[in-house]
Parts: C-alpha cells; sequence; structure tokens
C-alpha cells in the first residue's frame, strides 16, 4: 500500500516568471556555487595538515558532503515541489558529470595522464564502492521496488552499502596493500593556509561556503525546474544534463584547486566520494516522496544516467590500474574516452526524454 502524498505546492515566484528571467537566475545561482565552492579545496587541504587525517578520506567526508549540498538542496526542493523525476535525474546526471570533471581536471595537469598519479589503492576502492551503489539503482528502476518501513528495499540497501563503504574507506585509509613502480605524484608539501589560519576558523569558513552553497541549490532546482516544464525539454533529460551540470559546479572548481595544489588523489577522492554521498541522497527522495518506492516510478533516463556513471567510473579505474601516461591533447587516452562516451550518453538522454 503506498504512503500518502507529501508535497509543496509549486513557487508561483518562480512558476510566473519568464523563460529568460528563470534562465537568468539558473545561470546567476549557478555562478554562486562556482564561487562558493572555489576555496573548499584549500580549506580542506589546510585542515587536512592540521589535524593528519588523511586527504583521501576528508575527500570522501568533507569535500564529497560540502560539494553535494546543492543535489542535496535541489532534491529534496524538486521532490517536495511534486518533480521527484527532476530530483533523481538531477542527482544521477550530476555523478555522471562528476566523472566527467576528472577528464577536465587531466586536462589542466596536463603533464600525464591523471590516473597514473594515485601512490595507494584508497582511490580505486573508491571507484568500486561508486560503481557497487550506482548498481543498486539500476537494479530498483529494471527490476521494481517494494516498500519496507516506509521508503523502498533498494533504497535501504542503498543506506546500508553507503555506511559500509565509509566504514570500510575508514579502516582503508592507511592501506598500503601495493605500490606502483612509479610512486605517486602527490605534492607532499604543507597546506599554503595551514599555518595562517587556526583550525576552527577554516571550518567556519568551510560552513559558510556550504551554507551558500544550500541556498544557491535551492534556487537551482526552482529555476531549473521551471525552465523545464517552460521549454518542454523534459524533466528527466533537463535534470540528468543542464542541472546535473549546474550542481557539479562545487566539485569542478574544488578538483581543479586540488590539482593546482598537486593534491591530485584528493581530487579523486572528491569525486567518487560526492558520487557515495549522492547515491544516497535519492534515499532522501524516496522518504520525501510519496506514494509508491520513488525509482519504480522514474523514467528510463533515470537508469541510464546510473549505467553512464557506472561506465566513466569503470573507464577511469581501468586507467588506474593500467597507470598508461601517454597523453593526447594535453589529456590520458582514458579522459578522451570518458569525454566521447558522455556526449554519446547526453545524444542517448535527449532521445529518450
Amino acid at each position: 500500500m503506498g504512503r500518502p502524498r507529501r508535497s509543496l505546492p509549486s513557487s508561483p515566484v518562480f512558476k510566473n516568471l519568464p523563460l529568460w528571467a528563470n534562465a537568468a537566475l539558473f545561470l546567476a545561482s549557478a555562478a554562486v556555487v562556482w564561487l562558493a565552492g572555489s576555496r573548499l579545496a584549500r580549506y580542506v587541504d589546510a585542515i587536512a595538515d592540521k589535524t593528519g587525517i588523511g586527504r583521501q578520506f576528508l575527500g570522501i567526508l568533507l569535500l564529497g558532503g560540502v560539494t553535494s549540498l546543492p543535489e542535496l538542496a535541489s532534491s529534496a526542493t524538486a521532490t517536495l515541489t511534486g518533480s521527484p523525476a527532476l530530483a533523481v535525474n538531477g542527482v544521477l546526471g550530476s555523478a555522471a558529470v562528476n566523472v566527467l570533471l576528472l577528464a577536465v581536471a587531466d586536462a589542466v595537469f596536463g603533464r600525464n595522464a591523471l590516473t597514473s598519479t594515485p601512490g595507494t589503492p584508497q582511490v580505486m576502492l573508491q571507484a568500486v564502492l561508486g560503481i557497487v551503489l550506482l548498481s543498486l539503482v539500476v537494479g530498483a528502476v529494471v527490476a521494481g521496488d517494494v516498500l519496507v518501513l516506509g521508503i523502498g528495499a533498494f533504497s535501504w540497501a542503498m543506506l546500508a552499502g553507503y555506511v559500509g563503504a565509509v566504514w570500510l574507506l575508514a579502516k582503508a585509509k592507511d592501506l598500503h596493500s601495493w605500490r606502483p613502480e612509479r610512486g605517486g605524484q602527490d605534492e607532499q608539501g604543507p597546506s599554503p593556509d595551514a599555518g595562517s589560519q587556526s583550525t576552527g576558523r577554516l571550518s567556519a569558513k568551510t560552513a559558510a561556503a556550504g551554507a551558500v552553497i544550500l541556498v544557491a541549490g535551492y534556487v537551482l532546482a526552482q529555476s531549473g525546474d521551471a525552465i523545464a516544464r517552460q521549454t518542454g525539454l523534459g524533466q528527466g533529460f533537463f535534470g540528468a544534463v543542464f542541472l546535473g551540470l549546474a550542481t557539479s559546479l562545487p566539485e569542478l572548481s574544488t578538483v581543479i584547486a586540488s590539482v593546482r595544489l598537486r593534491r591530485y588523489e584528493m581530487a579523486m577522492a572528491d569525486v567518487f566520494g560526492t558520487n557515495l554521498f549522492n547515491v544516497t541522497i535519492v534515499v532522501l527522495i524516496d522518504a520525501l516522496h510519496g506514494g509508491e518506492p520513488v525509482l519504480t516510478e522514474v523514467s528510463r533516463s533515470a537508469g541510464f544516467g546510473a549505467l553512464l556513471a557506472i561506465l566513466l567510473t569503470a573507464i577511469f579505474l581501468v586507467g588506474m590500474i593500467e597507470r598508461r601516461d601517454r597523453t593526447v591533447l594535453r589529456m590520458g587516452i582514458d579522459s578522451l574516452l570518458v569525454l566521447g562516451c558522455y556526449l554519446g550518453g547526453v545524444v542517448v538522454l535527449y532521445l529518450i526524454g
């Protein structure tokens, strides 16, 4: 038996605005998200220096959590305003875009393939765990879901999987079961911000940036939903592509900043950690959405978006295992392949709506 539906009326402020005004708000809020996330990597790098916590683990918990706030805000808002399909497609589209950002970071890195830099197995473990959680999403879309204690059974599995993944990664933060012949290329010098600011001040700045990103995420959700309705593009395509791109701006800024700091493993941990966190946002969407489990009500684009993120992650995982240094157009072969697959995936998403 379905749950009673809980929803809020769509905001008349955005609903009654013309398309150009919603587009302007969408772009402005995306810019705010970019600016607010642009210094997060430096703050986290400095916190890692002061606390002694591994940069890879902080990349999962702090960078991954804070940069997921736009997805959290836009998903909750879109669901409560009666657009759960936009919410789910936004999360899964963002997961694919996040992996694409590593190709951008690879171009910024420029010298060797980015996937040739990890010196420890933790980043690969994060990628594999992300594939596992995304596979649960695909399973729910393809096989269907049933309610268990108010949310879908697959949602419970995703929540348990996330808790297990964090526990496993915490236990593995000092894992050195293998070492590449060429050592990792992370710069091990001190953070440029560590000496000048206290841990409390750095934490306060991180919290302030998170609050700004949260508010901007609300505007992204409302204006994005209005644009999807006004243009007729469809919530599946718009959510998976445009909203996914906009809410991935914090990851883009933090990943590029990490690469420029020569914290390459932290950059990859940010992306894969964000995707681990993003999958659990589906659980929140399911809890806020009334009726049957939310993954039984989404379109094919949701399942395809998750499959696209799995494919892109797997390509980079192959690159990290193979560790080929060859670059073309300043990017590794794996990054070029990821770029081509993503563009092909966008075409498919447009065709299936």
